[in-house]
C-alpha cells in the first residue's frame, strides 16, 4: 500500500513537473525565458518550448499593436489661446528585451502610464510652438507627424515602438468659448462696417463724377447754344442789313409788321393811340392801303 502511495505520488510529481517543462508561444506574442530574474532567452517562434521546471520563469507580451487613449489634456499655443486636447496612440513592443530591464514587472499596465507622460509632453512641445489655427485646420496632420517621430524617439528607452498618434479633438476651454465667440462676432462686425464704409466712400465718388459730368455736359450744351444762336443772330443780322440795303423801304415795312404784331397781340394790356399817331402812318401811306 505504502508502494502504491509513493509511486502514485512520484507520477503526479512527473506529471506536474512535465507540466512545468512545456508552455506554448502564441503567434500573436513574444516571451521571455528569466532565470532568477535575468533574460536568458527572448522567444518570438510560435509553438511549444520547454524550460527548466520551477527555475525557469516565462513572461509572454502581446505583440499586437495596442491602444493609448490619454486623458484630455490643455496645451497653451504661440497666440497664447488655451486648448482642451483629447489624443490617443497605437504602440507596439518593438525590443521585449528592452520593455523587461525598463518596466520590469509592471509589464504593459505599467508602461502606459510612462507612454502617456512622454505622449504629453510632446504634444505640449509641438503645439506649443503654433498658432491655435494650425491645430484647429487640416494642418496638424504634419503636427501629429512630429508628435509621433518625437515621441518614438523617446519611448526606444522602453523598447517600445510608437506607431501611429492621432489628435481626435482640439477645442477651447468652456470658459473662453464665449469670450472668443465675442471677439468673432465683433471681428465680423468691424469687417462688415469697413466694407459698408467703402461701399459709401465708392458711391459717393460716383455720386460726384455723375454730378461732374453733368454739370460739364449742360456748360457743353449751353456754350454750343450760345454758340449756334450767336451765328444765327449775325446771320439773321446779316439778312436784314443785306435786305435793308437792297431795298430800304422793304425793311420799313417789316419793322412796321414786327410792331404792329407785338402791339396788336391779344392780351391783359390794352393799348390807346390817337388814330392820326406816327404808329399808323405805313397802314395809311398808299403801299399800305394795297
Amino acid at each position: 500500500m505504502k508502494r502504491t502511495q509513493i509511486a502514485l505520488f512520484v507520477m503526479f510529481a512527473l506529471v506536474v513537473g512535465a507540466l512545468q517543462a512545456v508552455y506554448i508561444i502564441d503567434e500573436r506574442q513574444t516571451a521571455l525565458r528569466l532565470w532568477f530574474g535575468e533574460v536568458t532567452a527572448e522567444i518570438r517562434e510560435p509553438g511549444l518550448n520547454f524550460k527548466v521546471p520551477f527555475l525557469h520563469e516565462i513572461v509572454k507580451y502581446d505583440d499586437r499593436i495596442l491602444p493609448l487613449d490619454t486623458r484630455k489634456l490643455e496645451v497653451t499655443p504661440a497666440d497664447g489661446r488655451r486648448l482642451e486636447v483629447d489624443a490617443f496612440a497605437r504602440w507596439r513592443i518593438a525590443d521585449a528585451k528592452q520593455f523587461r530591464r525598463a518596466v520590469g514587472a509592471s509589464s504593459i499596465e505599467g508602461a502606459r502610464p510612462r507612454l502617456e507622460r512622454i505622449l504629453n509632453a510632446e504634444l505640449r512641445e509641438v503645439l506649443g510652438k503654433v498658432n491655435s489655427g494650425a491645430v484647429l485646420s487640416a494642418d496638424r496632420v504634419v503636427l501629429m507627424n512630429q508628435i509621433r517621430d518625437q515621441a518614438r524617439a523617446q519611448a526606444l528607452s522602453l523598447g517600445v515602438d510608437i506607431v501611429d498618434v492621432r489628435i481626435k479633438r482640439a477645442d477651447l476651454p468652456k470658459q473662453n468659448l464665449e469670450a472668443t465667440f465675442e471677439r468673432m462676432r465683433a471681428e465680423r462686425q468691424r469687417l462688415a462696417a469697413d466694407e459698408i464704409a467703402r461701399g459709401n466712400e465708392a458711391a459717393q465718388r460716383l455720386r460726384a463724377t455723375a454730378d461732374r459730368t453733368v454739370v460739364e455736359t449742360v456748360s457743353e450744351a449751353r456754350k454750343n447754344a450760345q454758340i449756334v444762336r450767336g451765328e444765327a443772330d449775325a446771320r439773321r443780322t446779316a439778312i436784314l442789313a443785306d435786305a435793308l440795303g437792297r431795298d430800304a423801304e422793304f425793311f420799313t415795312f417789316l419793322r412796321s409788321l414786327e410792331a404792329y404784331e407785338k402791339s396788336l397781340t391779344t392780351g391783359n394790356s390794352s393799348l390807346v393811340i390817337s388814330p392820326d399817331s406816327e404808329f399808323f402812318d405805313y397802314l395809311e401811306s398808299e403801299q399800305g392801303r394795297q
